[in-house]
């Protein structure tokens, strides 16, 4: 695949098949994407790889949390950064709706409908049936600039995916239940869960994987000066 064709084509997958990908598969996807640039070189990531028993564990330890949560009203798992602010703004807020309700509206949620938010919301934690599930996590000593790099890290995971026709979906819905993960991957203390990706062959069945969603204008995010 063409990389502007992977560019292209990588969009955040909400519904996989069940086909297996293998772990032959998963740590060439893992070596090529350590080619990612890293300031200084550090390569601050560690990416732990589920599957099989482990990536179900992970996921009906999650479900049980999520319940006790919802019976007692205590929430016992909390993430240990903040991912967005919380005073969001627009046009960030307007662009968080934007897709929320195009999702949303596919699946037929209406606004309120808090059965139907949970039990979506809860496919984040079986990675949305995809048999493969990543974690990245980072030095928990380590600034901004590392941060950064993580973020060139996913990316190219994603297009790298691509390559062996397979799709994914990043997920930010994971570091609330870093213990849970830890116990599982023997993630130590000292590193601090950043994200999720979903790995997977994509269910072209499913109604929420025809969402498709808009980029803002060049003009409106680009500025050019000096060019003749």
């Amino acid at each position: 695949m063409q990389l502007v064709e992977a560019i292209e084509s990588r969009r955040s997958v909400r519904a996989f098949l069940p086909d297996p990908v293998s772990q032959e598969t998963v740590r060439e996807i893992l070596r090529l994407a350590s080619r990612s640039p890293s300031g200084t070189n550090m390569q601050p990531w560690k990416v732990y790889a589920v599957g099989g028993a482990v990536r179900q564990g992970i996921a009906d330890d999650v479900a049980a949390a999520r319940e006790r949560a919802r019976e007692t009203g205590v929430e016992e798992h909390v993430s240990e950064h903040r991912f967005y602010p919380p005073d969001m703004r627009d046009p960030y807020r307007a662009r968080r709706r934007e897709i929320g309700w195009g999702l949303y509206g596919l699946l037929d949620i209406t606004k309120g409908d808090r059965e139907k938010a949970f039990a979506q919301h809860g496919r984040n934690y079986t990675f949305f049936d995809a048999p493969v599930g990543l974690f990245v996590f980072i030095d928990k000593h380590l600034e901004i600039g590392s941060w950064l790099d993580l973020g060139m890290l996913m990316q190219t995971i994603m297009l790298v995916a691509r390559e062996y026709d397979l799709h994914t979906c990043p997920q930010a819905a994971w570091p609330p239940y870093h213990r849970i993960v830890r116990k599982w991957t023997g993630a130590g203390e000292d590193e601090e869960l950043v994200a999720g990706i979903a790995l997977g062959h994509e269910d072209t069945r499913a109604i929420e994987n025809t969402l498709r969603t808009t980029r803002a204008p060049l003009e409106e995010i680009t500025s050019f000066a000096g060019f003749e």
